[in-house]
């Protein structure tokens, strides 16, 4: 559903069919997955429980989800088929909320949750529910005609959800650092107690955890990965850079590394183990797998489409790599890079095989750590392609990676400021 579009209410998704890209059915809705917060603040709307067709119920993340129109879902097509299993911060919107007797705020009267409504926040990709449909008198079914006027209210006009009254732990602090970025919120975690560190990584959830484990000294990413169930850990390392994640893998004994790899995606596990085959301070130790790939006759539409995506960082989404197939890494042959800016001059239709930059040579994946800046230095980059001896595109050094590894141990320590005070003891 795009930012603006209309709300939708919950009792319409129940049932409807999960699709990929391709049209193919995977699965159908099953409950959709909520994060309540602390005071009246609407609930963050995490994910769907799906469905497939071998009646394995799975989570799909909202962040995987492209579309909700016409009685259809539909997917990005990456799922995770592991059995989907509730943790304690998160609620189920048919299995908890729905039928539930809360109270209104302006009269005290109490009333029964018949229905809910989502919307995706705008020029956001996160979704809430942000209105309640309620019948007051007595109790009825969550679908079930009853006596009583109907009506519906915004969330704060209703109170009988909120974190306080469920009497939950971290989340009072994690609802205080929500808004916070990654980088500012791994600085938090940095300084609270290991039992409270613990506690706030276990209430977030994958994607928020990953983006907040790439910004944490090595200490505490080892720390807080080596709480996590391991089913639940190698969810967190397939949502982090590739790169983040073989470095934090690096980390680990062998056998933790092979249990972890072994949980991943085999996809997955095998950019992990590419990765760590190359020194850590070299182009192939600093490479990302997941640059923006493209075939020669795709459209600078079609490339402006890929750098829309707002899960990729500034520097990935600054150009795209132009490749004979396969697409993804290692590709067929490399044949150069088209800048963004040079993508924004161009008629959508026109292929990016005419604009390519051809000039500018690739890194070599054994490139030291001060060769690979001296590029960056020279040609003002804040991407470059990792190319091997066969002319097959690898990956691609981001500038943040290689600012990562030449700042001192403790650069994260020295600058921080927040505008709010936040506890950061153990209680």
């Amino acid at each position: 559903m795009a930012a603006g579009a209309p709300r939708i209410f919950v009792s319409h998704l129940s049932g409807i069919a999960v699709f990929d890209p391709a049209g193919d059915q995977v699965g159908r809705v099953r409950d959709l997955v909520v994060m309540l917060r602390v005071g009246q603040r609407p609930p963050r709307l995490l994910g769907l429980v799906v469905e497939l067709a071998t009646r394995r119920r799975i989570f799909l993340p909202m962040t995987r989800v492209t579309a909700i129109q016409s009685g259809q879902v539909i997917t990005t097509g990456v799922l995770n088929v592991r059995r989907f299993e509730q943790r304690p911060t998160e609620r189920l919107v048919f299995g908890e909320l729905l039928d539930r007797r809360v109270t209104l705020t302006e009269t005290g009267e109490e009333v029964t949750v018949l229905d809910l409504s989502v919307h995706q926040l705008p020029a956001r990709r996160d979704w809430e529910i942000d209105r309640v449909f309620v019948r007051k008198g007595k109790r009825g079914g969550a679908f079930r005609r009853a006596k009583g006027e109907a009506l519906t209210v915004e969330w704060s006009a209703v109170t009988g959800f909120s974190l306080e009254e469920q009497g939950q732990g971290a989340e009072n602090l994690l609802a205080t650092l929500e808004q916070l970025r990654a980088a500012d919120l791994a600085n938090v975690l940095h300084h609270l107690s290991p039992k409270r560190r613990a506690e706030v990584a276990a209430a977030l959830d994958d994607d928020r955890l990953a983006d907040v484990l790439e910004e944490l000294p090595e200490d505490d990413q080892i720390e807080i990965l080596g709480k996590l169930k391991e089913e639940r850990a190698a969810d967190v390392l397939e949502a982090m850079d590739p790169d983040d994640a073989a470095d934090l893998l690096g980390e680990l004994p062998t056998d933790e590394q092979e249990r972890l790899l072994s949980l991943m995606q085999p996809g997955d596990a095998a950019d992990m183990r590419r990765l760590m085959s190359y020194e850590d301070r070299t182009a192939g130790g600093l490479m990302t797998t997941e640059p923006i790939v493209l075939r020669p006759d795709a459209t600078v539409a079609d490339a402006l489409a890929r750098v829309r995506n707002p899960d990729l960082s500034p520097a990935l989404a600054a150009q795209i790599y132009v490749c004979r197939p396969p697409d993804e890494t290692p590709t067929g042959k490399y044949l150069g890079t088209v800048h963004f800016q040079r993508l924004l001059r161009e008629p959508p239709p026109s292929l990016v095989s005419s604009i390519v930059d051809s000039d500018l040579q690739p890194l070599d994946p054994q490139a030291d750590l001060p060769a690979v800046a001296g590029f960056f230095a020279t040609y003002d980059m804040v991407a470059a392609p990792v190319v091997d001896e066969a002319g097959s595109l690898l990956g691609a050094v981001t500038v943040d990676d290689v600012l990562d590894h030449m700042l001192p141990d403790d650069w994260r320590e020295q600058e921080f400021h927040l505008d709010e005070e936040v506890a950061t003891d153990g209680s």
